[in-house]
């Protein structure tokens, strides 16, 4: 007896040596690992796993990765171009996330690792932060007398704003649906984006105003009352207008509480998807608050059946807005998006009226690479 209470004494006692041992093993794994060429390794060390792949918005189909007699998987990709790219891991059929990265986003329910591919001159440079001044960004609450709460948004004020007596002029940026207020500021790289391009001359200095345009959500999941809620798409209240109709109290909230330039001509509003349609609906709905609109991707025609007052009168509503010659009005989508057939017949019906717009067509579909391209190439069109 005495014996066995010595042997598991030992055991214990040398049990955490073996744990840090392992642990520090595993923790010695580098993944992803940016080689020089631009290709891309990953590491996992899973020593009893049987397949592990790695799925990414790189890969058209997950990729198989090889194990070595140590139990570390790893696989290369070919050269990639420089972009934020997302991936995770497939372990015996399991999702999991890169243990050994720990930059990653929340898009909607799915949490993603992330790397980056920069290049100096390339697009994505704009996506990281640079050796350039920053811009603030800060979370408030506001009240809105139309949906009847108090709802968070995101803000991002523009270098030197804190210093200066200035006013500025102001762009709404919409999420889409499933996303927050957190949505562009998290994956669509705002802060970053803005920063470099005032730094470099080609875009104004600006306040960017990110809202949280799900009429049900207060704020984004785990940032209200409601806890730690799981997120998901907002389809109970999605496009029934009341975010639309509701829309001045966020611009009246804004111009009160920040110096705003408050005329037409320094008011812009852009969105993706479902912030594309609260884009193109808001700016015709209240056609005297924006000179500069952005369709990115956009959702097109009110759901049927819909009796809002935002959408009643589609064509007149139309009509007035651009009687009053809208400064820009920019659409933007790609070859393979689930929304091209609307966008075009959208397109359609304005050329039929005569109404001016400019037209942006890029590769793949309905994805963050896509709405990163459409605002470094929306915000330098701005306030000119």
């Amino acid at each position: 007896m005495k014996k066995l209470l010595v042997a598991l004494l030992v055991a214990t006692a040398l049990s955490p040596v073996y744990a840090q041992q392992a642990l520090r093993n595993a923790s010695e794994v580098k993944s992803p690992v940016i080689n020089t060429d631009n290709s891309v390794t990953f590491n996992l060390f899973a020593p009893k796993a049987e397949e592990v792949k790695v799925t990414g918005d790189f890969l058209g189909a997950p990729a198989v990765m090889s194990k070595d007699e140590n139990g570390l998987w790893s696989w290369t990709t070919p050269v990639l171009a420089p972009e934020l790219y997302m991936y995770a891991f497939d372990v015996d059929g399991v999702r999991v996330l890169d243990p050994n990265n720990v930059y990653m986003n929340r898009d909607v329910a799915t949490v993603t690792n992330i790397f980056l591919i920069d290049e100096e001159g390339s697009r994505a440079h704009n996506y990281r932060v640079n050796d350039v001044p920053h811009g603030t960004v800060s979370r408030v609450w506001y009240d809105s007398e139309g949906l009847g709460a108090k709802r968070r948004m995101t803000i991002y004020t523009p270098p030197g704003y804190e210093d200066s007596n200035e006013n500025y002029p102001v762009f709404y940026l919409l999420h889409g649906a499933g996303g927050d207020e957190e949505a562009w500021i998290a994956l669509g790289r705002t802060a970053q984006i803005l920063d470099n391009l005032i730094a470099e001359g080609k875009a104004e200095p600006m306040i960017v105003v990110m809202t949280n345009g799900n009429a049900t959500q207060t704020a984004a999941p785990g940032e209200s009352a409601e806890g730690l809620v799981t997120p998901g798409f907002d389809v109970s209240r999605m496009n029934r207008g009341e975010f639309e109709q509701a829309f001045p109290d966020v611009v009246n909230y804004v111009d009160s509480h920040y110096r705003t330039k408050t005329d037409k001509a320094h008011r812009a509003i852009a969105g993706l998807s479902m912030g594309g349609f609260h884009s193109l609906h808001i700016s015709k709905q209240y056609p005297d608050l924006f000179d500069y609109v952005g369709l990115f991707s956009a959702a097109i025609f009110p759901p049927e059946g819909s009796t809002s007052p935002v959408f009643q009168d589609f064509d007149g509503k139309l009509r007035t807005q651009f009687e009053k010659n809208p400064k820009l009005y920019w659409i933007a989508i790609g070859s393979d998006d689930f929304l091209y057939e609307d966008n075009k017949q959208y397109r359609e019906l304005l050329d039929k009226e005569g109404y001016p717009y400019v037209y942006v067509e890029t590769p793949e579909g309905h994805i963050w690479k896509n709405w990163r391209i459409y605002l470094t190439e929306f915000a330098p069109q701005l306030f000119k």
